[in-house]
């Protein structure tokens, strides 16, 4: 029934505006408001707050979907539920809470997740940006990079330090800012995920009070990691809409393209490479629904599921999207197909939320600490 929804949804809502999201770079604001209508742009959220109240696998499944018809759009409730919503409703005191969480599930408001910065990326323990008591008041200075919906955002959530940058990770603080004067935002050309407002953000002395302290340290540190474990599951249910999207163009167009006398979809090649990929999907939504459900289930390893899931799917989705482009030969590398787009989307999985590299960390950590010990 879910899936079913969000995919009626998608095709009627997201479908005729994907190429103008990537060819125009632009961001589909009624859109937005439309998945808050739906309860879909912060999924995870309780009912009552706006949200639809889905566990992860839910939401998983709406992401999946959306990403089967524009990568963009599925980024933006990835964004605003699992990052942005999810840290304020399970940190931030009720006040907040209560007046901030419905305005990002209605699509009112516009959150950032601000973590990233200039210096550091992998090494998220190593920021720059301060957090100063003055007056009664927290004072924010710093510059953060690659903030998704940066360009648009009424709410930044802001992770930054009170005290010395040698404590590292113990004295990391997450501050909810509202979009100002002190605040300027700059944006960056980015090869995928196109229309989602990707920015420069530079914090040059905004105030804000005890309820805007949304996690102290060294429960900000904490929350940063927790939305991005849940966050790495949940852009991994997104890469597996990309390389569905990828592989259904791909074999349609084999079905069609006659070469040598016959359609391409008949050489037995090209069947093996198609059943390849198939098998490199069903498993990606595999993991994908496994770590969903060890999530649900308050597994304490969920961390590593979370890493090995999206390593894997990161993996897959470049792949299929890059094999998808090239069986569809000249037809796939020009500006008409969508799997170019899909293609350039697919590359962030291994960059953004943690690299490929940080997930391997995560892992190998675990099997140094744990031994030969599995999930389940």
């Amino acid at each position: 029934m879910l899936r079913r929804t969000v995919r009626e949804f998608a095709s009627r809502y997201v479908a005729p505006l994907a190429k103008r999201i990537d060819a125009e770079n632009w961001y589909p604001r009624e859109l937005v408001r439309d998945m808050g209508k739906m309860g879909i742009l912060t999924p995870n959220i309780p009912e009552d707050l706006g949200g639809a109240g889905l566990d992860l696998l839910g939401v998983s499944v709406v992401l999946e979907e959306i990403a089967r018809y524009s990568g963009s759009a599925s980024l933006i409730p990835e964004v605003q539920g699992t990052l942005v919503a999810h840290v304020i409703a399970k940190y931030g005191g009720r006040r907040i809470v209560e007046e901030v969480v419905p305005k990002l599930a209605s699509g009112e408001a516009i959150g950032s997740f601000a973590l990233s910065e200039p210096c550091c990326g992998s090494d998220a323990a190593n920021i720059e940006t301060t957090i100063e008591r003055q007056g009664g008041e927290w004072v924010v200075k710093g510059t953060k990079m690659w903030t998704t919906q940066g360009l648009y955002a009424d709410y930044f959530l802001v992770f930054g330090r009170i005290g010395d940058r040698s404590e590292r990770h113990r004295n990391i603080a997450a501050v909810l800012i509202k979009r100002g004067s002190c605040i300027k935002v700059n944006p960056i050309e980015v090869v995928g995920f196109r229309g989602t407002g990707t920015a420069e953000v530079i914090i040059d002395g905004c105030r804000a009070g005890d309820n805007d302290l949304i996690s102290p340290p060294p429960m900000g540190f904490k929350a940063a990691m927790d939305a991005l474990n849940v966050g790495r599951v949940a852009i991994s249910a997104l890469g597996i809409g990309l390389a569905e999207a990828a592989f259904e163009e791909a074999y349609s167009f084999l079905t069609q393209r006659v070469a040598f006398g016959k359609p391409v979809i008949e050489f037995q090649g090209i069947q093996f490479r198609l059943a390849e990929l198939y098998t490199m999907i069903e498993s990606g939504r595999s993991m994908v629904y496994r770590a969903a459900e060890l999530h649900t289930k308050g597994y304490e390893d969920f961390p590593v599921a979370a890493a090995a899931t999206k390593l894997h799917v990161a993996r897959i989705s470049v792949e299929v999207a890059g094999e998808a482009l090239r069986l569809m030969g000249g037809y796939g590398y020009s500006r008409e197909s969508n799997v170019e787009r899909i293609y350039r989307d697919a590359k962030l999985l291994e960059i953004g939320e943690g690299t490929n590299e940080v997930q391997m960390l995560v892992i190998s950590k675990h099997i140094y600490r744990k031994g030969a010990k599995w999930l389940i």
